[in-house]
């Protein structure tokens, strides 16, 4: 049985998740993650792994989905669980575990999920969205994740903003400012409410705001929609995806794909718009899914024909 099993690693739970050769779901569990705890991670996902083969009575194929991502020194990076930083992960749980492994950040995973059996099915080239607390991405060709040469491909969110309403671009933790993320995510769409319309609210009492008919939410919302528009019409000049899935906290916005995909045309090179935007349909589920399916069942069975 061509068995395979996905790990989101998340910094407040890891789940794993087994697939069989049709892509059924076959088993799901999560458990909290250790706080800033390295070897208790690693000691988590190898329980998780282990019970889930002994559960299902097979070996399986292990693919992993993390915040940050490896660099070409096997070290992982960049991530806000940041006890995984600078630590050979896959290397190490690949010891534990005694099989090769592998690893792709969760943006990617998202996007790959969203691809194999979610809202961009079957599409040749997708780009993935994930506004949340930050903003990252992923990019799918045919079926693959694209890594790229420094391993950071999809990640648009450290790009700057085209920004063209003359506000002074906020500060970014990765010594940058006006990066995407900085206006995009939940926080920065909260902070920019704060600036201009006055108010220190969540993102949730915006749009409850917005939907009674107050206008300085109303025009918070319009502003992010323009924003988002601006930001993906880099990614479709660059990039062309046929689909862009809109993932994360933020995609739950009303209406969110259909204000953006009203927006783009104006700033895209070129006079058609082929590009579809849609809201993800897998929720929570795309990063273990996505992370099983950085095996295919074909590679699957070679692997694990040979014990």
């Amino acid at each position: 049985m061509a068995l395979r099993i996905g790990i989101d690693l998340g910094g407040s739970k890891i789940e794993v998740a087994a697939l069989d050769a049709t892509g059924e779901l076959l088993l799901r569990r999560r458990v909290p993650t250790p706080t800033g705890d390295y070897a208790a991670t690693l000691s988590a996902i190898g329980a998780l792994v282990q019970g889930a083969e002994a559960e299902l009575g097979a070996r399986a194929t292990v693919g992993i989905g993390t915040p940050g991502s490896e660099g070409g020194d096997g070290l992982l990076r960049n991530s806000n669980s940041t006890c995984l930083n600078g630590k050979p992960l896959r290397a190490d749980l690949e010891t534990l575990l005694g099989r090769p492994l592998r690893l792709a950040n969760d943006a990617n995973c998202f996007a790959l999920a969203e691809e194999q059996g979610g809202a961009a099915c079957g599409a040749a080239l997708v780009f993935g969205v994930i506004l949340g607390t930050g903003v990252g991405g992923g990019i799918v060709v045919d079926g693959r994740v694209v890594a790229g040469a420094n391993r950071i491909a999809g990640e648009w969110g450290h790009n700057p903003l085209p920004v063209a309403d003359g506000l002074p671009p906020p500060a970014c933790y990765c010594g940058r400012s006006g990066c995407v993320e900085t206006w995009l995510s939940g926080p920065g769409f909260a902070a920019d409410h704060r600036r201009l319309g006055g108010v220190a609210c969540s993102p949730e009492e915006i749009v409850a705001a917005a939907a009674s008919g107050d206008a300085r939410a109303l025009a918070t919302l319009a502003r992010y929609h323009e924003r988002l528009a601006r930001a993906l019409a880099t990614v479709i000049n660059i990039v062309d995806p046929e689909v862009i899935v809109l993932g994360g906290g933020m995609a739950n916005l009303p209406d969110l794909a259909d204000e953006v995909a009203k927006r783009l045309p104006a700033h895209v090179f070129s006079p058609t718009l082929a590009t579809r935007v849609v809201r993800h349909a897998l929720g929570d589920s795309a990063g273990v899914l996505g992370a099983a399916g950085l095996w295919s069942v074909a590679e699957a069975a070679a692997l694990l024909a040979t014990g």
